[in-house]
């Protein structure tokens, strides 16, 4: 079986030749290119053709979120190119993007708790073959952002009431949403006053209700 191919990205040079090293190591793993900053990491994987490229998520050119960035076109350009990505920062924002698109290919590790040469080449392993490693730190830190995050106005309502307002956003009236969803008229009624009342909306001499219900919902979905 061929070795899976890998391009290592990072600004450090002594860690850049420490993790080549790492990956070298293994018998199955073939390091065939390395870059220092974003431009060079995405010439490489275009005339190297890897299977797995392994960056750092601050690099130049303004040492911000490169490694990220670069699995975005990664996933655009060679979406079958998978992305480890090694960082010594467990930032939920820099999983949450690296994700976006969907886990699939992709890892998300932390330099702190990668031990040696084993954990890196079984992510590396693990995102050739399409699947997806996140550190467990990073997971129970978007797990707390999920749980800190204040609940909307939008998120108080039910399931139903959801598609009742959904449906009102395409300017359909209570009879024509009543047909939609089969339901009563009366039923519709009553589940509009719901959506009102749970969106703060009180009748008020010269607001429209039902269009700032709306605006409320298109402006967060």
């Amino acid at each position: 079986m061929a070795p899976i191919r890998v391009v290592l990205a990072e600004d450090n040079r002594l860690l850049r030749e420490g993790i080549a090293k790492l990956v070298a190591s293994q018998p199955d793993l073939e390091v065939v290119g390395v870059a220092g900053d974003l431009p060079s990491l995405l010439e490489v994987v275009e005339s190297s053709a890897p299977d797995v490229v392994v960056t750092d998520i601050r690099m130049p050119p303004t040492g911000t979120d490169e490694g990220i960035r670069a699995a975005g076109e990664i996933r655009d350009r060679w979406p079958n190119v998978g992305v480890v990505v090694v960082s010594q920062y467990a930032d939920p924002p820099y999983a949450v993007a690296l994700l976006a698109d969907g886990s699939s290919g992709r890892a998300y590790l932390l330099k702190e708790r990668v031990a040696g040469a084993d954990d890196l080449s079984r992510a590396i392993r693990e995102v050739a073959s399409g699947g997806s490693v996140i550190d467990p730190t990073v997971v129970e830190m978007l797990v707390a952002a999920n749980v800190r995050r204040p609940q909307t106005d939008l998120e108080r309502l039910t399931k139903r009431e959801g598609e009742i307002l959904g449906e009102m956003a395409q300017g359909k009236s209570n009879a024509a949403i009543a047909r939609t969803l089969v339901l009563s008229e009366r039923a519709v009624e009553k589940h509009t006053n719901s959506i009102f009342s749970k969106l703060g909306l009180s009748e008020e001499k010269d607001v429209n209700r039902r269009v700032k219900a709306v605006l409320l919902y298109l402006s967060e979905t």
